[in-house]
């Protein structure tokens, strides 16, 4: 009898017709023999509604009440789903991250999995449960009630198999696998039948929204086997694994972008040692993650350094940046909003020269000029004006052959308009 851990996204569940079709599925699973723990986020726009009316009252609401605020939208999930299941015949019993045994540091909207006590689970295992458990919540070790970030559900299932040593961890979302690039963008996108943890990683970093980055790390490092795969159909998902067949003339595996871009500039900076690390060690210690760094030529003995982040973080880094201006003096510091970072992502790239050349010129091709550049080994990232982003995702996605005869359909069977 083998162990799955099943997790299902806040669309998969987000009307009582969903939340039906999920609970039959998770009791035909059951019924297959398997033992079952299921990990659930919030109906459809919860965490969004919830966040917006939060805002009405205070705009600026402290860390700790929003975590006890959001966490109630995975509570309404799960105690719903176990009724389902009960309604359906099915046996089951529902608990919140705490209840069922994580917990984590005290960092509120951003906590880390630091230990996973799951004896409850097992013990309602034991007595032929589903055991639904709420994603995205734990409570620290004084008792604080904590979020692990928007995403964090992925983390969750995928930890939470780790540490039961499931056989299994599935992930149902509104589309049957991981895709090229995304579906609602690119029509004809191409699904990826298997995919190294490495280049999910990457394509998670990098924006891809099918999985949360630190759920795959948690595959990668803990070797589990994790799948992706609709909840509306029954069809074959997308395995993500340790190594993958390489797919005969496919370089590029992928194509993700990311929204939420900003650029800051720090012009006439002296050129001694010292300056980046006093400027991103202040950075780092503000909680703040910088990704691409250029740094400019010297002249005069001054030289310019930009650097990309989260828009979202953009004001508090300037702030940080004007509290060292006395350890790194500067002639002025500039921000740029309104950009995209758009990024190709595979293995086969370290062996094939010529790739991000053709990235360039597809890019060159449609008019869009490229602001910063970033390579690894299996991925070359563009940031660029936010405004021609798809067409600029269409053309890489034709240039690197990715484009199928199908078209792709996201949602469930409601969704689809004839």
């Amino acid at each position: 009898m083998s162990l799955i851990v099943m997790k299902f996204g806040g669309s998969s569940v987000g009307t009582p017709e969903r939340m039906q079709r999920v609970a039959k599925r998770i009791i035909e699973r059951q019924q297959e023999g398997h033992r079952i723990v299921v990990v659930v986020s919030a109906m459809g726009d919860t965490t969004d509604d919830l966040i917006d009316q939060s805002k009405l009252l205070n705009p600026n609401p402290p860390a700790r009440e929003m975590d006890m605020l959001l966490t109630t939208g995975e509570q309404i999930s799960i105690a719903l789903l176990s009724m389902t299941i009960h309604q359906l015949g099915g046996k089951a019993l529902s608990y919140t991250g705490w209840q069922a045994g994580f917990v984590t540091d005290d960092n509120h909207g951003k906590a880390r999995i630091q230990d996973i006590r799951p004896e409850r689970i097992f013990k309602a295992l034991d007595k032929d449960n589903i055991v639904v458990v709420a994603g995205f919540q734990a409570i620290s070790a004084d008792g604080e009630i904590t979020t692990l970030g928007r995403g964090g559900s992925d983390t969750t299932a995928v930890a939470l198999a780790a540490a039961i040593k499931a056989d299994l961890c599935e992930i149902y979302t509104d589309v049957d696998g991981v895709y090229s690039t995304d579906p609602r963008v690119v029509k004809c996108a191409r699904k990826i039948n298997e995919i190294s943890y490495d280049e999910m990683l990457e394509l998670a970093n990098l924006g891809a929204a099918v999985l949360h980055p630190r759920a795959v790390e948690y595959a990668k490092h803990n070797k589990v086997c994790l799948v992706v795969r609709s909840s509306f159909t029954y069809n074959e998902g997308t395995f993500v694994k340790e190594e993958t067949v390489m797919e005969q003339g496919v370089v590029v595996r992928g194509i993700a972008f990311d929204k939420n871009v900003a650029r800051i500039s720090i012009l006439g900076v002296e050129d001694v040692p010292g300056v980046l690390a006093n400027v991103f060690g202040s950075l780092a210690q503000n909680g703040i993650n910088v990704d691409i760094i250029v740094q400019s030529g010297v002249s005069d003995g001054k030289t310019d350094f930009s650097f990309t982040l989260s828009a979202s973080d953009k004001d508090k880094a300037i702030q940080v940046i004007e509290s060292v201006r006395d350890a790194v003096p500067h002639r002025e510091t500039t921000s740029e909003d309104g950009l995209v970072k758009v990024s190709i992502v595979g293995a086969g790239m370290v062996s094939n020269p010529g790739v991000a050349a053709t990235m360039f010129d597809a890019i060159s091709k449609l008019g869009v000029s490229i602001k910063m550049v970033s390579t690894s080994e299996i991925k070359v990232s563009c940031v660029i004006a936010a405004e021609p982003l798809q067409d600029v995702v269409r053309a890489l996605h034709t240039a690197y052959g990715l484009d199928t005869a199908d078209q792709v359909f996201v949602g469930g069977p409601e969704d689809r308009r004839e």
